[in-house]
């Protein structure tokens, strides 16, 4: 018999009551160090004190009006994000997913208004996450994500991820005449920490301009702070024409942007494009304090500090514990853990030491604590880790 809740995610037997930091309370009182953070969405940790202040002020103002009117808080956040990013606008919806699906309608309708109405074609990567709308599994186009739902949404070419100067030629290759964008995460999250050198971004941004393509980022998991630049894109000194956030912009709160040029986003006039509740009042005033937070350079510095000084940590780790770890993946607070045993043995083992972590493709253990972790957190992180690798190493 089917449960009430429809069963499409494989749940851990945990509740949690309460959280508070890094921590996380569960039903029968025992606390668990959270490395998952809501898969990189509580930037600021559970129940942040400035988070709720913003939230329960809005709250007891206006919570929801049309996007027939204007929004105060909607106009402020985007104002914040425009002063701070390469961007001239913002649309906001509610989901990273939501962002896809806008990111790919306004890049084929530049285009089209570009009077190239034949450049439909959109070039992905092998092992990309986009979110689970029928668009964004067709981006992805792992058989995984797929199967059984077709016919799919046409229009895209899926190419190996980029690392080499041999996968760069396939990319140069693969642009036609038919091409509209390039669409790609600077690190996939799902697909296994995988960071895009520098040079690989470089090299797609000068490609993208030479051949009339647009360029969009999906930093929806690796954005807003979690790899020490407010995106991590940033760090390659490029930026693109169109790019998708949410997760941590909201805090733990719903909320996502797709962020773009003055030059993309003209063609998205007036009805081309609408949300019930996309930049409501409420996710708005969350979203503009944490952009306060995490954009300040003082607070990005110190996500670099505890990205490195936990990196050094899990490289103690993987020496300890070269039978279930290999390496060390990622940038900042977006950590990754190539592992020998399935990752999700792993993530069962921290279960037993209090500590919560997410599995990913290609053998990986993804480590995304919040933003703002103390280093006694930090510290008590790798002692859970080393005590989850230690059982699954004497259990094998």
């Amino acid at each position: 018999m089917i449960p009430p809740v429809l069963p499409t995610y494989n749940r851990a037997p945990l509740s949690f009551v309460r959280g508070e930091g890094s921590w996380l309370v569960a039903t029968d009182g025992r606390r668990y160090l959270d490395l998952g953070a809501g898969i990189a969405v509580n930037a600021l940790g559970h129940a942040h004190p400035a988070l709720i202040q913003a939230l329960t002020d809005q709250a007891a103002k206006v919570w929801h009006v049309s996007n027939v009117y204007t929004i105060p808080e909607q106009e402020r956040l985007a104002e914040l994000l425009v002063d701070r990013t390469f961007a001239d606008t913002v649309f906001f919806t509610n989901s990273g997913t939501e962002t896809a699906e806008l990111a790919i309608k306004m890049a084929r309708k530049f285009q089209y208004e570009a009077g190239q109405p034949e450049r439909t074609e959109i070039i992905a990567f092998e092992g990309a996450f986009h979110g689970r709308s029928t668009g964004a599994i067709a981006a992805a186009g792992s058989e995984k994500m797929v199967k059984g739902y077709g016919p799919l949404m046409p229009g895209f070419t899926h190419l190996k991820w980029p690392a080499t100067e041999a996968d760069h030629a396939a990319i140069r290759a693969a642009i036609t005449d038919r091409t509209c964008a390039v669409m790609i995460e600077p690190i996939q999250g799902e697909g296994g920490i995988r960071v895009v050198p520098d040079q690989c971004l470089k090299g797609l941004r000068d490609l993208c301009d030479s051949t009339g393509t647009l360029l969009i980022f999906d930093e929806v998991q690796c954005g807003m702070g979690r790899t020490g630049k407010l995106f991590a894109h940033e760090w390659a000194g490029v930026s693109p024409d169109i790019m998708m956030v949410a997760k941590g912009i909201g805090g733990g709160f719903p909320l996502g942007a797709v962020l773009a040029t003055e030059r993309a986003a003209l063609c998205m006039t007036a009805g081309s494009h609408g949300s019930t509740y996309g930049g409501n009042p409420l996710g708005c005033a969350v979203g503009a304090k944490v952009t306060e937070i995490v954009s300040d350079p003082a607070f990005l510095a110190e996500v670099a500090r505890k990205g490195a000084l936990f990196r050094q940590g899990l490289e103690s780790l993987v020496a300890r514990h070269p039978t279930v770890f290999k390496a060390v993946r990622g940038e900042g607070l977006m950590l990754g853990l190539k592992c020998t045993p399935a990752p999700t043995d792993l993530v069962k083992a921290g279960y037993s030491a209090g500590v919560l972590t997410v599995a990913a493709a290609d053998n990986v253990l993804r480590l995304l604590p919040a933003l703002n972790i103390p280093d006694a957190d930090i510290a008590e992180a790798l002692a859970r880790l080393d005590q989850a690798a230690t059982s699954l190493a004497q259990a094998a």
